[in-house]
């Protein structure tokens, strides 16, 4: 019964903050400090409101009903609370929606809503949406999106998306994608998609897909794609399903069916086990296949059928090939 009373009383607050409208206010502060239901712009204490116009600056409660009018202005210093959104300028402390919560500018501290939770310039603290989780600009720290997580700047911390999760910017820590995970910059930490993983830039760390990992520079450390790993530098451990691929590659590469070095490319280490060995450039290390083929051989082969062209004189050996 007390929490049924304590629910009416806030509702009816509510109300009574819709109709007294934007221009009437019902301050029971002192001095700025207690209770107001209505629009007052600033104040500290409870503010309860249907809809915010005028904010300025709320330190402690800030209960509103809907969405504030766009553009949305003000700062909330304690607990943005949406029955069943919220929102502001710039919310530090907690921002609670029942469906959602949103900034103009940034969320810090706490951020949560059933369907979604954004802010147009930053999120830093821990910042869960049941559907989506976005920012314009950076997010920093923990944030989880049903469906998914999302940035138009950098993400660095622990980001879990049921979907996937992205980023314009660079990506550093640890991010998990349902379907995949990806990245504008760089990524370096511990990246995971169920389907994907793919940076615009370098991968620095350990990096898994399910499919594939690729990236538009350099794959350094552990990369595992259940079908292949790619990019046009891959240095430390490539493991592929079916394939591994690039230009410029120094590491232990595991590919079962095909690993291949791009025309004019290097190779230095060892790939192992692999049906088809094709090093369209030089060849610093060793090569395990059925068929291994090196352009420029300054290594070893062993296969039941090894080819080099070293300075375009042909050689073809069973079982095993030094130069």
């Amino acid at each position: 019964m007390r929490a049924y009373r304590v629910v009416s009383t806030v509702f009816v607050a509510l109300l009574v903050s819709a109709r007294v409208g934007s221009g009437q206010v019902l301050d029971l502060t002192v001095r700025d400090v207690g209770l107001a239901i209505g629009d007052k712009p600033s104040m500290t204490g409870l503010r309860i409101n249907f809809r915010d116009r005028h904010l300025r600056q709320i330190t402690g409660v800030n209960l509103t009903l809907w969405a504030p009018y766009e553009p949305a202005t003000g700062n909330v210093n304690g607990l943005a609370l949406g029955i069943p959104v919220t929102g502001a300028k710039n919310i530090t402390g907690a921002a609670i929606g029942i469906l959602g919560a949103g900034a103009e500018g940034s969320i810090v501290g706490l951020g949560g809503g059933l369907i979604g939770l954004g802010a147009g310039r930053e999120m830093r603290g821990i910042m869960v949406g049941g559907v989506g989780t976005g920012a314009g600009g950076a997010v920093t720290g923990i944030g989880i999106g049903g469906v998914g997580i999302g940035a138009g700047g950098a993400m660095e911390g622990l980001m879990i998306g049921g979907v996937g999760a992205g980023s314009g910017g660079s990506l550093r820590g640890v991010a998990i994608g349902g379907v995949g995970v990806g990245s504008g910059g760089t990524i370096r930490g511990v990246v995971i998609g169920g389907v994907g993983v793919g940076g615009g830039g370098d991968i620095v760390g350990i990096a898994i897909g399910g499919v594939g990992v690729g990236s538009g520079g350099t794959v350094r450390g552990l990369a595992i794609g259940g079908v292949g790993v790619g990019a046009p530098r891959i240095e430390g451990v490539a493991i592929g399903g079916i394939g591994v691929g690039g230009h410029d590659i120094r590491a232990i590469v595991l590919a079962p069916i095909y690993f291949d070095v791009e025309k004019g490319g290097t190779f230095t280490g060892a790939s192992l086990f692999s049906a088809y060995n094709r090093v369209q450039g030089r060849q610093h290390g060793l090569t395990i296949g059925v068929f291994n083929y090196a352009r420029h051989l300054d290594g070893v082969q062993i296969g039941l059928i090894n080819v080099s062209d070293n300075d375009g004189v042909r050689r073809i050996l069973p079982v095993l090939s030094v130069r």
